[in-house]
């Protein structure tokens, strides 16, 4: 279950709008989320890690990609959602961002990949302001997508591993 980036984004990539994005769609917690599908290189189903001693608790381990170290991250530990068990959908997105000057390739562990759409960003909503919750630096807006909400989330964040979110109570491990 593999996807190469050129793949998906030379399939998609053609829009009509040159305010549009392509975005690539992923469930977790029976919500949608969206990431830039510029910065995706390839979809692989759930394989064991290696551990990684001392990294934050959200860094599940480390695989080898062809020669290169790739760190994976559980986004449920990430925003502090429930744990689940991984199943057959549970996917890793293998993802490339600048962040603070390198170019950061990561596994995000997720429930699994629901679609791609093409956005404008423009149209996204602001987050909720909600005092106590750090979760929000993750996220860049809402967009409404037919009758669906979608998360649009900001990489660039979610990958420097210097951003913390409190703990949260519903962690559950």
């Amino acid at each position: 279950m593999m996807t190469e980036k050129g793949a998906i984004a030379g399939e998609l990539m053609m829009s009509d709008r040159d305010d549009e994005r392509q975005f690539l769609t992923f469930m977790m917690a029976g919500e949608e989320y969206g990431i830039d599908i510029l910065a995706v290189h390839e979809i692989r189903g759930w394989e064991e890690v290696t551990a990684i001693p001392n990294s934050p608790g959200f860094v599940n381990g480390a695989i080898n990609l062809r020669g290169t170290i790739v760190p994976i991250i559980d986004l449920r530990k990430r925003f502090g959602l429930n744990r689940i068990d991984y199943s057959a959908l549970t996917v890793v997105i293998v993802v490339s961002v600048l962040v603070r000057g390198d170019d950061k390739v990561m596994g995000l562990v997720v429930d699994a990949v629901s679609d791609v759409y093409s956005i404008d960003e423009e149209t996204a909503k602001d987050v909720p302001d909600f005092n106590d919750s750090d979760n929000a630096q993750f996220v860049k807006g809402l967009v409404n997508v037919g009758e669906k909400m979608v998360v649009l989330l900001n990489l660039k964040n979610i990958l420097d591993l210097e951003l913390r979110p409190r703990e949260s109570v519903a962690s559950g491990g």
